[in-house]
């Protein structure tokens, strides 16, 4: 499913900071384009939705709703999953074709309509701008004429994901959900899939500790993504990296607006700990939420398609 490993594990040499103030990243994935021939199982096509921004989405539409004889075209409409990629905020992009080639697995196994959404990245645009850019994103299918989502789309049944830094962009954006009301209706989020979500804190944690060196995600790698990632200024303890961070009063907010959370993890990540005590928390303050952790590392799923599979069975469980 996943590209070949990059052949420098040191993120900090796959950007370059240029003296006037711009970076130029010297390692990317490539990238794939849209394709919507009627052979391939799923189609997929890119939306502007802020030209400024230079943000777009990428829908993928399962074929067997274009074709009239099928008893699934009779005006059935899917669930819409809207999803973020990772790279720590920093990497890689909506057509990268490691992120394509998933959300069309995923589309195609789970029987869903997915965007997936092409957000700002650091260190250009700091957050909270790949928040504003995920919650611009809703606020653009909710009120969009593009066919493929007027038709095909249950935007009653909605869902955020993200892996990674995808992850903590579900999560964020779903709190800002919670405090819109009904500013987005008709279209209803049902739930978030934080799928080893990326967060931290200034206190390491044990798994921090003993996974440090870990090759894929090493421990002062992620240290700099946090540094190029977060407002000027401030350190891991953020709210919008460690959800620690006045969690009672999030958990309320979540459990209040009825949202079901559903969180993935591996035991060779070496953000487990945050993960496992971030859904900890969520189940000690009555949040709906489902947690799954498994053998494997961060983002195990690209690579191994029985943990994949795990997963979309999951998430079939869950959409019902």
């Amino acid at each position: 499913m996943a590209d070949a490993e990059p052949p420098n594990p040191d993120f900090r040499s796959w950007i370059v900071s240029n003296p006037d103030g711009t970076h130029t990243r010297v390692f990317n994935y490539p990238t794939v384009p849209p394709n919507s021939s009627s052979s391939l199982p799923v189609l997929t096509k890119d939306i502007q939705i802020n030209s400024a921004n230079k943000t777009w989405l990428r829908i993928y539409l399962p074929r067997h709703l274009l074709d009239s004889s099928s008893s699934a075209a009779n005006n059935r409409r899917l669930p819409l999953l809207l999803y973020f990629h990772g790279g720590g905020f920093v990497f890689f992009a909506a057509d990268s074709t490691i992120n394509h080639d998933f959300c069309v697995i995923m589309s195609q196994r789970i029987d869903a309509v997915v965007v997936s959404v092409e957000y700002r990245s650091a260190p250009e645009h700091r957050l909270p701008a790949a928040y504003d850019d995920a919650f611009e994103a809703l606020q653009f299918i909710k009120s969009s004429q593009e066919d493929w989502l007027t038709q095909f789309a249950d935007v009653s049944r909605c869902f955020l994901m993200g892996t990674s830094a995808g992850g903590n962009i579900a999560y964020h954006t779903g709190l800002r959900v919670c405090k819109s009301g009904r500013e987005l209706e008709p279209l209803k989020v049902q739930g978030l899939v934080l799928h080893h979500p990326f967060f931290g804190g200034l206190e390491r944690t044990g798994s921090e500790l003993k996974m440090g060196n870990n090759c894929g995600l090493p421990l002062d790698g992620t240290d700099f993504l946090w540094e190029y990632s977060l407002p000027v200024g401030s350190d891991r303890d953020h709210e919008y990296c460690n959800p620690m961070v006045s969690g009672l009063n999030k958990c309320q907010i979540i459990r209040e607006s009825g949202l079901r959370v559903l969180v993935f993890g591996a035991y060779g990540d070496p953000m487990i700990d945050r993960q496992m005590g971030f859904a900890k928390m969520l189940e000690d303050n009555g949040v709906m939420n489902v947690a799954h952790f498994y053998e494997g590392t961060h983002g195990v799923e690209f690579i191994d398609s029985a943990k994949a599979e795990l997963m979309f069975c999951i998430l079939i469980d869950f959409f019902l």
